[in-house]
């Protein structure tokens, strides 16, 4: 195939690069971000609801421009990037007063999927001030939920599209590369979890766990047009055990290398994570390997 580099998963060969310098030389005068849109339509680069990988494609090209593999037009406009310089959350005041009970006094509990909707605010700033890892602006596919319990926030949840190389999961599901690619967008990462530092109700985290497990399906196909059929999460083990994730009947399948996904000395250089699985259909690991459409 005679690939000369790979950009966000995807090969790049000489061919492609071909095509694209005849694209811009069949466009002249078109600015960078209409060559992005026609580059998106001509590979049939969408994601999985239909919308162009318009941003990943300007990246891409940007990228060859830079390395001198295609020239691109000088710059009509400087076009907002809304990831750079993006601001903390601000702190949004609730009420903080102190929530002690037993999980069947305070249920039954309200899901709010808050993704793209006015309380997406208060998500972001309850992850930012009471997460350990604060708030970052997730990767992909996403929805956020915030959990009440008689109108008052117990508890949020985040969701967001797989990372491509887990070696623990990726053995347990027993896929080929080529399947990882063409179907890991029907898995979902379980990125933040939080119970608020003023909640303490026994049980309430594996119960939260068990309910999303049956809500997130649905509200992902609605979102994003498709379904998916498993869930992950890391667990940093100096911090937690996993014991919710255990009760909630979620999967432990070995541990991350602590290298992160950039790595190139080979050696550890964060804390080891615990990688915890839940299918969420019997027949996930033929439609993830896929046998099944």
């Amino acid at each position: 195939m005679n690939t000369q580099l790979t950009y966000r998963g995807k090969a790049i060969t000489f061919d492609d690069i071909a095509f694209i310098n005849q694209l811009i030389d069949d466009n002249p005068g078109t600015s960078r971000w209409a060559l992005s849109k026609k580059l998106c339509l001509a590979w049939n680069w969408v994601q999985p609801n239909g919308v162009l990988r318009d941003m990943v494609c300007r990246g891409l090209m940007l990228e060859l421009h830079r390395s001198g593999h295609i020239n691109l037009p000088a710059k009509k406009r400087n076009t907002h990037n809304p990831f750079v310089d993006r601001k903390k959350p601000s702190r949004i005041k609730i009420d903080q007063r102190s929530i002690a009970a037993e999980l069947s006094h305070i249920k039954p509990l309200e899901f709010c999927q808050v993704r793209r909707t006015p309380k997406e605010k208060l998500f972001n700033s309850l992850i930012e001030h009471h997460h350990y890892l604060g708030y970052s602006h997730p990767v992909g596919e996403q929805l956020k939920y915030i959990i009440y319990a008689r109108q008052r926030p117990v508890a949020c949840l985040a969701f967001s599209s797989a990372p491509r190389h887990i070696g623990c999961r990726d053995r347990f599901i027993g896929w080929s590369h080529h399947s990882r690619k063409a179907h890991i967008h029907l898995m979902a990462y379980n990125t933040r979890f939080l119970i608020l530092p003023w909640v303490r109700v026994p049980h309430l985290a594996s119960h939260i766990l068990g309910r999303i497990a049956r809500i997130l399906a649905d509200d992902w196909n609605r979102f994003y047009r498709h379904q998916i059929h498993y869930l992950e999460t890391f667990v940093d083990k100096t911090r937690f055990a996993g014991t919710c994730y255990k009760a909630a009947n979620w999967i432990y399948l070995g541990d991350t290398t602590g290298r992160g996904k950039n790595d190139q000395t080979k050696k550890a250089n964060r804390s080891i994570k615990a990688v915890w699985g839940y299918p969420l259909t019997k027949n996930f690991r033929a439609i993830l390997c896929g046998g099944v459409h």
